[in-house]
């Protein structure tokens, strides 16, 4: 079997991809025992910060914020409900619109959870404003590949 040169625009290294990708998942994998601590998945995290950030909102909302589709995200929020942290509630308004509301419990553990962006930022070995315009780049770069779909 013949080998070819290594071309420079497929090398893994180089791929902006793949730095992406790979962060992630070792970001991931940093949160999870904090997250365990709460009983929570990673994506589960991702939903409650949603409804810290305003309780009532919408199935729809949630999946919105999350950029994923409503039919991947309600399954996530029934075992929300099932451990007893929100309820969901159908819209008087509209029977297909579906309300989610924090329970005491889903509000307790947002006391708890307060705690985690200073171990997310310790473990980064990052300042805050590195991490702030990290963010900032992240926010632009996700916007223009939003609209290029």
């Amino acid at each position: 079997m013949a080998t070819q040169a290594p071309c420079a625009e497929l090398l893994l290294d180089n791929q902006l991809c793949f730095a992406l990708y790979s962060t992630s998942l070792l970001m991931t994998k940093v949160y999870k025992p904090l997250l365990q601590e709460l009983g929570l998945t990673y994506p589960q995290y991702l939903a409650m910060m949603v409804l810290w950030e305003g309780d009532g909102v919408t199935v729809g909302e949630v999946s919105s914020r999350l950029l994923t589709d409503p039919g991947s995200v309600t399954p996530l929020l029934k075992r929300l409900e099932a451990e007893g942290l929100l309820t969901r509630t159908r819209s008087s308004v509209d029977e297909r619109v579906v309300e989610l509301f924090l329970t005491n419990k889903g509000l307790d553990l947002r006391e708890r959870a307060k705690a985690i962006p200073t171990c997310i930022l310790s473990a980064s070995e990052q300042s805050i404003a590195e991490l702030s315009a990290l963010k900032n780049e992240l926010n632009v770069l996700r916007a223009s590949l939003q609209k290029a779909l």
